[in-house]
């Protein structure tokens, strides 16, 4: 039940207040990761932002109704859990080498937190939106439906592979397995899954946006009306995002150069060459039924487009190859030479 009316400001979806909010928030942020060239603040500025927003939206909707409650706080729980995270582990890492080239200038700087806005802004959308004076104006199907129960399932198993695989690979990189030149990480979920984090976080989006749109799909508000549309427009969010995973920073920074630069340095190439081959790229699966799926499903439904291919004849710099080559095969020669002129010992 609805404990007062929603408070309305600038306007019935609460779209102008909170891009209002994140673009001062993430201002902030940016004059002090600039001015003290502090790369430790950009993530955790990130995923802050959508905690406020959830905040902020909820608290201006003056409602105690299950559904805008509990999308509320999984997304606060997700953002909480990704960008403490990521600034245990920047703190970690002393410095993030996304910004080796944009944190002394300027514009290019600004730039990656202008993208962070828009990232904030459109991702918060079923939250925004569904905790809005345009939503709440009609009445709400009771919590518990099947939307509420598979968004409800889909958030746990997802928020869990998240979370784990996220700590698998630090920890991982912090054994001495995982320090070891050219060593793969293929421990817990990544031996089902090249990238079990990314494909966690897209689902958790997902979850909440299967929960948001309920009081549309279950015809409590018009089909036609505003509040209509925009609850299923607010499936941009989750788009967003895995455009953002998929094609800009997430997967063609990893997948092809990654495997290029295993193989022009020739450290566990082979260990790698065979990860590749049987573990998905997104979707959790055992390798087995990976290994054998045709080339074309993996290409496509499995989600491992061309982009992501490494071809050694194509894409590799064979100058850099046959350096190492040489290199090793002088290093050979000369252990043999050392060898050879070595006095006999009893």
């Amino acid at each position: 039940m609805a404990t007062h009316g929603p408070v309305h400001v600038l306007d019935n979806y609460y779209l102008a207040i909170t891009l209002l909010i994140t673009v001062a928030y993430q201002l902030i942020g940016f004059v002090v990761a600039f001015s003290l060239k502090f790369d430790k603040l950009t993530d955790f500025m990130g995923g802050t932002n959508f905690v406020w927003l959830a905040i902020i939206t909820l608290a201006m909707s003056g409602t105690a109704r299950a559904r805008q409650i509990v999308v509320s706080i999984f997304i606060m729980l997700w953002a909480a859990r990704l960008s403490g995270f990521l600034f245990f582990r920047i703190l970690k890492t002393g410095k993030d080498d996304r910004f080796d080239d944009k944190r002394d200038k300027f514009f290019p700087f600004l730039g990656f937190w202008v993208f962070q806005m828009l990232w904030v802004w459109i991702v918060s959308f079923p939250v925004t939106i569904l905790n809005s004076p345009a939503v709440l104006q009609y009445p709400q199907p009771k919590f518990g439906t099947a939307n509420d129960i598979i968004g409800v399932i889909i958030f746990a198993l997802a928020f869990g592979l998240e979370a784990v695989s996220d700590v698998q690979k630090y920890l991982f990189k912090q054994s001495e397995a995982g320090k070891q030149p050219g060593a793969v990480c293929n421990v817990g979920f990544f031996r089902y899954s090249r990238h079990p984090n990314y494909f966690g976080e897209i689902m958790v989006q997902v979850s909440i946006f299967i929960i948001a749109i309920t009081p549309a799909s279950y015809h409590t508000i018009p089909r036609g009306s505003g509040a209509y549309a925009a609850l299923y427009s607010s499936m941009l969010g989750w788009i967003l995002l895995t455009i953002l995973l998929m094609f800009v920073s997430g997967l063609t920074l990893q997948e092809r150069p990654g495997a290029k630069k295993r193989y022009e340095k020739g450290t566990g190439w082979p260990a790698y060459e065979k990860w590749l081959n049987e573990t998905s790229i997104m979707f959790p699966m055992p390798p087995g039924i990976w290994r054998n799926q045709p080339i074309a499903v993996k290409r496509t439904v499995g989600l491992e487009f061309p982009i992501y291919v490494f071809d050694p004849a194509k894409h590799a710099d064979q100058s850099k190859v046959q350096e190492r080559e040489a290199e090793e095969g002088r290093q050979e020669s000369g252990a043999g030479n050392r060898a050879s002129n070595e006095p006999l010992r009893d």
